[in-house]
């Protein structure tokens, strides 16, 4: 019992993603008549799931829902902004009162009383004016009983078999039985042709299948929708009537029959075992990364037959990567779908009018990296409400919709996946951030900061614009949360911004955080790895090519650019920092903003897929370094964040400049 509440909930919550889905399209004007027979779809499954496990809170406001619903299906009630907002908000408690049941929480009853008031109020009724026409007058009808046409009844043949998927989500083929029989007469014959021996019986498979024939007056559509909840759990096939062919007045453009395949077969796994997987797969990498090695020791041929097989390893552990990341990968609209009832609270409590756009909701991301994006993303969500986008009036007088938009995209980009926060507010103000900041004590007053420096200072532990305290922000924790979260998962935030035309801000975030395509280098005699998806190119310095700064380090001119130099041995305190990097090789590095820098290393060596060991049990939070990995020789190698590395303590600098 406890699995099939278990997956009730799982249900639900699709069912749910489900409507609020389709009742956003109906408020963009984007919805369709199957749009709204989707949404009445979902709400009567959830209905039904939640009447069969007792749960009455949840049943009753679905059932209230599903009233407004059919109204509107029956066209007796128009979807305008209003009632869509009502909708969604009915079904954003929906997912309160369900999550409640599932956690064993308190239901809010006060404000489903108020919800399911207000369902009630939209409800098309008839006046009391209009129940004055109708009033009841007893008339004598002289009826000919004889004279009253026929309607030509028809025979549907239905074949229909249930998969066992069908049983578990609670329905019973009995009650579709029942339904059909209620629209004339059947004959239901079960096909012995269908059953398996004894000896080859599952339990847990379905096997029954039922052919029928229905001789009714009804359509086919109405035949059709009693089958609405089950089509895909089941294997459906619905013939035309047997005298089709003979009747003149049925064209030959007749549609075919309605047959519903049985949907893609899947199970489902506990995530612990995919898990230990890819523990298991990160061993593997590891234990083919020592067998190359030996390989190499040993000075064997590359065209060896055991040089050979271990590169087949090789390959056939990259294969394995991909079909076990896969497992995991979930799309990102898992997360950006709950994102939109954020916006809406947001927007009421701040008194705002705010549209969400999503895009890119089926990019894919492993599910470790979706399950800790939900807590960023509301924070800068919120705060793009609350303090990126103006006040219908402030809107009115800049020449602006009254309705601010948030934009919320993601996309796969070299290996990682960047998520983008953009309005189309105010922009920072940069000069009250900066006041902010001084009254705060985070900077001094006669700081001189480029206005980089002042957009990063919104990052900063305890700082906040908002003159009060409210349910949306004011108390100073935020953005700084969000930026360690981020960072804790090895990614990176970047921020742009300008006046009066809006704020963007851009999260990148690895893939996985398991397995990473580095490239494996050495500074001091010291192995460490670079993740490819950040390097664009690799060099030698040519001469004249490293010029002095006015600070003591280096530019390196590339083609028509200069690009600061980072020595990545000195920053990470391997050696003292050098006068001349002439030797070594150059590595560029591009950052999530776009910017490129060089990173100066003794040898490049390979690159090399390595297991990612996280360093935060031991070592804690060290600058510059995301992780570390073991080696086929056994040693250990740090993996290196840029981003970090670029903002290490001892590399901060003003801007450079040539000397001479």
């Amino acid at each position: 019992m406890d699995d099939l509440r278990e997956t009730l909930f799982e249900e639900c919550a699709d069912l749910l993603e489900a409507m609020e889905a389709g009742l956003q399209r109906l408020d963009a004007g984007e919805g369709s008549e199957e749009t709204v027979h989707a949404v009445f779809r979902a709400v009567h499954s959830i209905k039904g799931g939640a009447a069969a496990f007792g749960l009455d809170a949840v049943t009753d406001l679905a059932h209230a829902t599903e009233t407004v619903l059919d109204a509107v299906r029956a066209g007796a009630l128009a979807t305008d902004g209003a009632l869509t907002a009502l909708l969604l908000a009915a079904t954003d408690h929906l997912a309160d009162l369900v999550a409640a049941a599932r956690d064993g929480g308190e239901a809010d009853a006060t404000r489903s009383a108020e919800i399911m008031m207000r369902l009630a109020a939209a409800r098309p009724a008839v006046s009391g004016e209009d129940m004055a026409e109708f009033a009841f007058e007893p008339v004598a009808l002289d009826l000919d009983l004889d004279e009253v046409p026929a309607v030509d009844a028809r025979t549907v043949r239905i074949r229909f078999q249930p998969h066992a998927a069908l049983y578990a989500r609670g329905n019973e083929p009995t009650l579709i039985l029942r339904a059909l029989e209620d629209l004339g007469e059947i004959d239901v014959r079960c096909d012995p042709g269908a059953l398996p021996t004894f000896d080859d019986l599952l339990w847990s498979d379905s096997y029954l299948v039922w052919d029928i024939a229905l001789t009714t007056t009804a359509d086919d559509d109405t035949i059709a929708e009693i089958f609405d909840f089950v089509r895909g759990d089941c294997a459906l096939t619905i013939d035309p009537p047997d005298d089709r062919a003979d009747d003149e007045a049925v064209s030959s453009a007749d549609p075919a029959p309605i047959a519903v395949g049985p949907p893609r077969p899947t199970v489902r796994v506990d995530l612990d075992r995919v898990d230990r997987l890819i523990d298991l797969l990160g061993e593997m990498v590891t234990g083919q990364a020592m067998l190359a090695q030996a390989v190499r020791d040993a000075g064997l041929s590359p065209n060896s037959p055991l040089a050979s097989g271990v590169d087949a390893i090789l390959r056939l552990t990259g294969e394995m990567q991909e079909s076990v990341m896969a497992i995991r990968a979930q799309p990102v609209g898992t997360v950006f779908r709950r994102m939109s009832r954020i916006v809406r609270e947001a927007a009421q409590a701040s008194g705002k009018r705010v549209s969400l756009q999503i895009e890119g909701a089926e990019t894919e991301v492993d599910k470790t990296i979706i399950e800790h994006l939900a807590d960023p993303l509301t924070h800068l969500l919120r705060n793009a409400v609350d303090h990126g986008l103006e006040g219908p009036e402030a809107r009115r007088a800049a020449g602006k919709s009254e309705e601010g938009c948030i934009r919320l995209s993601a996309r796969h980009r070299s290996g990682r996946i960047l998520i983008e926060i953009a309005d189309d507010g105010a922009g920072i103000d940069r000069t009250r951030v900066r006041d902010r900041a001084v009254e705060s004590g985070l900077i001094p007053a006669d700081a001189r900061l480029d206005p980089g420096e002042i957009d990063a200072l919104i990052f900063a532990p305890g700082f906040s614009t908002a003159d009060s305290v409210s349910n949306l922000s004011g108390r100073g924790v935020g953005m700084d949360v969000v930026r360690t979260t981020i960072e804790a998962l090895g990614g990176r935030i970047t921020l742009r911004s300008a006046e009066g035309r809006g704020t963007e801000i851009t999260v990148s975030l690895p893939l996985t955080l398991a397995i990473l395509d580095g490239m494996l280098v050495e500074v001091a005699g010291q192995p460490v790895v670079l993740p490819l998806s950040v390097l664009t190119e690799t060099l030698l310095p040519p001469p004249g090519a490293l010029h002095p700064a006015h600070d003591g380090g280096h530019l390196l001119q590339l083609r028509e650019a200069l690009l600061p130099v980072r020595d990545v041995a000195a920053t990470l305190g391997f050696r003292p920092a050098r006068t001349t990097l002439h030797d070594g090789v150059m590595l560029i590095a591009e950052r999530a903003d776009g910017q490129r820098l060089a990173l100066h290393v003794d040898v490049v060596h390979e690159q090399r897929q390595v297991v990612i060991k996280g360093l935060d049990a031991v070592a804690g939070q060290v600058p510059g370094v995301a992780a570390a990995t073991i080696l086929g020789d056994g040693r250990v190698a740090l993996i290196l964040d840029i981003e970090q590395l670029d903002r290490a303590p001892d590399r901060v600098r003003p801007p450079l400049r040539l000397v001479g």
